[in-house]
């Protein structure tokens, strides 16, 4: 049953007049929204349009304030997820909620019914996902999956409770391409079986390959709807963001110049039993250049930013060096002094202390490496908050940094805000070295433009650039450069102008070159 043969009238699930407010604000203001039987309907939105708020409230996360939900015609009131899934309703997360020392099947039991025995479990599960193509194991653990198969166990565990509606967030951000072929043929199957799905994406290509109706939301409300396959990227941008959205532009990179960070034949054993090892690791980046680094999340890509940014120091010094300096064993406040920096993968407790101001996570970011411009001098070497206000002031507007206050605490600013203050952070450094893990994630399609462009500009003006990152699209918009990592050993790296897709989601897969995995990424 196609989505054209259902009338409007005979919505799966529709929302009237939804809105939720915390305090003033409004997330979610007098949203309508109607998913037809037997259809994919995006919802897309920039970072802070209500999406997830919307969606929690579908799913019994979040109560609304105010509006109406009707499922198949009727009022309902969805007071849980377990109301949800009572109804029908199914949701997979942007972040997985499983526990790693236990089996996919016990994993998948955690969620049903406790009198179902764990064998039928198992037996279910097994027979679920041959039927969609989602090929599992009930019995592995899931600490020994990769993260495509541990997306195949949250979805099948949704499919478990035989949904109408099943929501999905993010779904390919972690899949190679094509793992996510895989699943387009999966969300296919459910939707010739009648079946509904909800599904959220940056990916506008992605939207237009699968999604027949769209729902555009903007500042917490509804801004336009529309057929997906009848529009362009750059429509759809257009109607997330209310303007064109800028290209990434790479004049100014010109010949590459002097190594500026080295990495020479690394291996880090793991620190816990669900990390990954390093496994001979070696790159180099030059002063102009930009080397992006592509894999599936798990492969190993934290445990690379950590030992490059000296989070974590290795045995010897000379297996890193940044500007010529060997810097193995020293920290990361060594390494900014010599011209360095650093963006982590996690923006929360990680990048930011999202319970302290812009303004004091500025100094703690940089009151070792930028010690004489923001503290004074004497005894008590006094934290000069005149200086530290202004350096605030002028990343958030080299960054479009919107937020509710001049200096408000990192917490109230939405992600993608929130990570164009941090990039912007060290971008005012004017590093000779910036290391950049997931510049975008989970960021909307004008603060990733924006993000994107800084990093082309800063190798532009000199700099070397190392980009760890899951996003094709994003790889190949700014690297001039792109090795992949896979179960810990990078290959080496090729001009992304020689590249394609499918090469690298072959490579992601773990099919590298004959080359030694001693040689450098990146040797001219």
């Amino acid at each position: 049953m196609s989505s054209s043969d259902v009338p409007a009238t005979g919505a799966l699930l529709s929302v009237r007049k939804l809105t939720k407010l915390f305090g003033s604000f409004a997330a979610c203001n007098g949203i309508d929204l109607e998913i037809r039987p037997g259809e994919i309907h995006a919802l897309l939105g920039e970072n802070g349009a209500g999406k997830s708020t919307l969606v929690k409230m579908l799913f019994g996360v979040l109560e609304p304030t105010e509006g109406e939900i009707a499922w198949q015609g009727q009022p309902v009131s969805i007071g849980s997820p377990s109301d949800a899934r009572k109804l029908g309703i199914g949701m997979v997360f942007q972040h997985f909620s499983l526990f790693e020392a236990l089996t996919v099947a016990e994993n998948i039991a955690l969620s049903l019914d406790d009198s179902i025995p764990i064998g039928k479990i198992a037996e279910e599960a097994a027979s679920l996902s041959r039927a969609y193509g989602l090929p599992l194991d009930p019995y592995a653990h899931v600490a020994d999956l990769s993260v495509g198969e541990r997306q195949r166990i949250e979805i099948v565990r949704a499919l478990l409770q035989n949904p109408k509606l099943i929501i999905l967030d993010e779904p390919t951000s972690v899949l190679t391409p094509q793992e996510a072929d895989r699943m387009f043929e999966t969300l296919f199957q459910l939707r010739d079986e009648g079946r509904s799905v909800l599904y959220i994406s940056h990916r506008l290509e992605e939207v237009q390959r699968i999604c027949s109706r769209a729902t555009v939301l903007r500042h917490g409300r509804v801004t336009g709807a529309c057929d997906p396959r009848q529009e362009t990227t750059g429509s759809l941008a257009r109607m997330m963001v209310g303007s064109d959205v800028a290209s990434v532009k790479h004049e100014g990179l010109g010949k590459p110049g002097d190594i500026q960070l080295e990495i020479a034949g690394l291996s880090v054993p793991a620190r816990t039993p669900f990390a990954m090892s390093l496994k001979d690791v070696s790159l180099r980046v030059r002063a102009g250049e930009i080397l992006a680094i592509a894999g599936v999340a798990g492969n190993g890509q934290g445990e690379l930013f950590d030992v490059v940014s000296g989070e974590h120091t290795v045995a010897s010094d000379d297996l890193i060096l940044v500007r010529g300096k060997a810097v193995g064993t020293k920290g990361i406040n060594a390494r900014r002094l010599l011209g360095a920096g650093f963006v982590p993968e996690e923006r929360h407790g990680h990048a930011a202390v999202t319970s302290l101001k812009l303004s004091d996570n500025l100094v703690l970011a940089r009151s070792q490496s930028d010690h004489k411009a923001f503290l004074g001098g004497g005894f008590l070497n006094v934290i000069k908050y005149g200086a530290v206000k202004q350096a605030a002031k002028r990343i958030s507007e080299a960054m479009d940094v919107r937020k509710s206050g001049d200096d408000p605490a990192a917490g109230s600013l939405s992600g993608g805000n929130l990570q164009k203050f941090i990039v912007g952070r060290e971008l005012d450094r004017q590093p000779a070295v910036l290391v950049v893990n997931q510049p975008t994630w989970g960021v909307d399609a004008g603060a990733a433009s924006r993000i994107r462009q800084a990093l082309v500009d800063l190798a532009s003006n000199g700099s070397a650039v190392l980009v760890i990152s899951q996003d094709l699209d994003e790889i190949f918009e700014v690297a001039t450069d792109i090795a992949v990592i896979s179960e810990g050993r990078l290959s080496p790296s090729f001009p992304a102008s020689e590249l394609t897709r499918e090469k690298i989601g072959l490579l992601m897969g773990g099919l590298h070159e004959s080359k030694t995995h001693s040689e450098p990424a990146h040797a001219h």
